[in-house]
């Protein structure tokens, strides 16, 4: 398979990249300043021959500039905009899967919490994260697959959140598992928290292994 990624310097490209290697997949992965992904056009050119599109480009902010809603400017419009534009290009190209991470943050706060646990009244810079499943969702809809990815908080071993955390090498190991993934929305976190991650586990055999 041919996969195209965006973002592949970043913490998730980090850990995907060698496992879509291992795995026998070609890999696209265009460094940071070389491919626009706003440009619709230059997008839909290399995208064009990929089998398979995942989406991890982010811009979070520091700590320091997270209260600030226009530090997450630029994010939003790389979950919004950037992935409009992606998911045209895979439209239009040959891509029989699209795959987007996001993160369990936008659920609930207390309480246990699944896929289908509805999500509303979300915190304005999460709200282009459901924006971003909104068009993996498109591309499903078109009779393709579509993925979304639910990922808890990325950290090392002793991370906490009640949104559930993962470490990045399991991160990795479940956006190559979604590759295969049929169409839909799925939780990546660690075993034994608020935040299900039954259905990825079922589905496609992954599991955290930290």
């Amino acid at each position: 398979m041919r996969v195209f990624v965006t973002g592949g310097s970043g913490v998730l490209g980090r850990a995907l990249l060698p496992l879509l290697a291992a795995a026998g997949h070609a890999v696209d992965a265009p460094e940071q300043g070389e491919l626009d992904l706003f440009d619709a056009e230059a997008v839909r050119g290399a995208v064009a021959p990929a089998d398979a599109v995942v989406h991890l480009a982010t811009r979070i902010p520091p700590p320091e500039r997270m209260a600030d809603p226009s530090a997450w400017r630029e994010n939003d419009r790389l979950r919004s905009e950037a992935s409009r534009i992606l998911v045209d290009a895979a439209l239009a190209g040959r891509a029989a899967v699209y795959v987007q991470p996001t993160v369990t943050f936008v659920y609930p706060e207390d309480g246990a919490v699944d896929e289908e646990t509805p999500v509303r009244d979300v915190a304005p810079h999460l709200r282009s994260a459901l924006a971003a499943e909104a068009e993996a969702a498109r591309f499903a809809l078109a009779g393709r697959r579509g993925v979304v990815l639910r990922l808890g908080l990325i950290g090392g071993p002793r991370a906490e959140s009640g949104f559930g955390t993962l470490d990045p090498g399991d991160a990795g190991a479940a956006l190559l598992a979604a590759l295969e993934a049929p169409s839909g929305t799925y939780n990546a976190v660690r075993d034994g928290g608020r935040v299900s991650n039954r259905r990825l586990r079922e589905t496609t055999g992954w599991r955290p292994r930290r």
